[in-house]
This record gives C-alpha cells, structure tokens and sequence, in this order.
C-alpha cells in the first residue's frame, strides 16, 4: 500500500489554549496510539490533504523530530459547519500485528446483465473493513462484475483471499445489477397500452352484438 509522509512536531502542551494557538498557525492537532503511551503531536493541515480529501486508502509515515513512525489514520474530526480539520487520531503500525482499515472497492470487468439486458449496476460498497498485517493491506479490493446477470449479486464470500480478511458477513452484497427504472417504465406503458386495446375491442364488439339484437315486438 502506498504511504504519505506527514512532518510534524511533537506538542509539549496540549491543553485548549494551545489546541486553539495551532489551529490558528494552520496546524491540526494529532494523537499516536499503540505502542505505549498516546504521542500527541501537530502537523501542518495542507499535509493531510493527499490523505483526507481522497477515495483512495494510505498508510501514513509521520515524520516526528526526525524519526519516522508508519500509522494508520484512525479517526478524524471536523468542524460541523466549516468541514476544517479539528483533530486527528492515528495508531502505530507494527510489522507483526494485524490491523482493520477501510479499503476502497474497485469494479472491474462488464456484467452481462448490463451489456445485454438493460440492467443497471448498482455499487452497495464503496468500501470494506479489512485486517491484515500492514504488508498485506491491498489498495483496492477487486470487484469482478464480468458473470454477473441481471438479478445477480456478488457477495463478500466471494471476495475473501488468503492475504487479509474480510469484516463482514459473508452474505454481505458488495455490488448487483439491477433492472433499470427506464426498463421498467417501458414495460408498464406497454402494459397499459395492452390493456387500452383490449378494452376498445371489447365495447366495439358489445356495440356490434346490441345493433344486431332484433328489436322487441
């Protein structure tokens, strides 16, 4: 998985009058979990852009007083009206100790419900929980969609590998393909058009059949 570096420096302080200071000075205030005891630092906020404003997944490698530490980025908070980054939480990787992380879907292939019955493919996941150790977590989990018919789903089970695993159930549907909304409308208009005929041909034929009752004497 690929990794963005974050320079920060560690806080000495870390209560509201100097959390407010940071934020001022364009910083975002930061805690490392694992390992120990919680390292609280601060970095620049135009550093977790890449990291933040991004469907892609990343591990982070923070740069602390010249010692590199990989994390994960754990949790984030943000300012309700603004969407400003307020604080962030990571958690320290280790080479031996698995991790769950949020890793985006990638579709791949062409159903053929879509291509040659008119369906429409619906994505129910964006993205999975998976746990692996940190060498192991992929950038994307793969999502082929090229057996798929219309009406069918593809399902989390299908999707599990030796390399990490899954945290959902393994009925969990991932993506399916659909009957689209147009398809549908055609079928009720051509429904109603069906209908409209048979009853015009009904009153036609009642009118015929009252024209050439013979009159009561």
């Amino acid at each position: 998985m690929k990794s963005i570096t974050i320079n920060g420096s560690k806080r000495e302080s870390v209560g509201k009058v100097a959390t407010k200071a940071l934020r001022n000075a364009g910083r975002v205030p930061c805690v490392l979990y694992g390992g120990g005891e919680p390292l609280h630092f601060s970095a620049p906020e135009l550093d977790f852009s890449k990291l933040v404003y991004t469907p892609n997944a990343h591990t982070v490698v923070i740069n602390l007083d010249g010692e590199n530490v990989a994390a994960i980025l754990q949790d984030i908070q943000f300012h309700p009206l603004t969407d400003k980054i307020l604080h962030i939480d990571f958690y320290r990787l280790f080479d031996d100790k698995e991790v769950s992380m949020n890793i985006p879907v990638k579709v791949e292939g062409a159903a053929p419900g879509v291509l040659n019955s008119g369906g429409v493919l619906v994505l129910n996941k964006r993205k999975l929980r998976v746990k692996a150790l940190p060498k192991d977590l992929p950038d994307f989990i793969v999502a082929n969609i090229s057996k798929l018919k219309l009406g069918n789903k593809l399902y989390t089970a299908e999707l599990q590998t030796e390399e990490y695993t899954l945290l959902h159930p393994d009925n969990t549907v991932v993506c399916q393909v659909r009957t689209s909304r147009a398809s549908v409308k055609e079928e009720e208009d051509e429904d109603d058009t069906t209908t409209e005929e048979g009853t015009e041909g009904g009153d036609t034929a009642s009118a015929a059949e009252t024209s050439e009752a013979p009159a009561e004497s």
